[in-house]
């Protein structure tokens, strides 16, 4: 898998690896697409292999994971002091031409 990003005015399309964000002018792809890529004519594509080091998960990736699945898996408390949500007036009152 790979992202896709693109940038018309430098007529440059670039393949790396997958983004942690999505952003405008960007596409996942698959193993297949992304191996198959092609431009159009007068295009570059740039070919980002990715940092081996950053291939597999690191302990720091794992730890929090694990974090989060705890977190989620705690139930909500609520919070009295909260109270119930913000309400907004309507009213219907007006006259129509304001």
């Amino acid at each position: 898998m790979a992202t896709l990003t693109y940038v018309y005015a430098d007529q440059t399309a670039v393949l790396g690896p997958l983004a942690t964000t999505a952003e405008p002018h960007t596409y996942d792809l698959c193993a297949e697409h992304s191996q198959r890529l092609s431009a159009p004519r007068g295009w570059d594509v740039l070919r980002l292999a990715p940092d081996p080091a950053t291939v597999e998960p690191t302990h720091d990736d794992l730890l929090a994971l694990a974090d989060a699945v705890r977190e989620a898996g705690r139930p909500r408390r609520e919070d009295p002091a909260q109270g119930p949500p913000s309400l907004r007036l309507v009213r219907d009152d007006l006259p129509k031409d304001h």
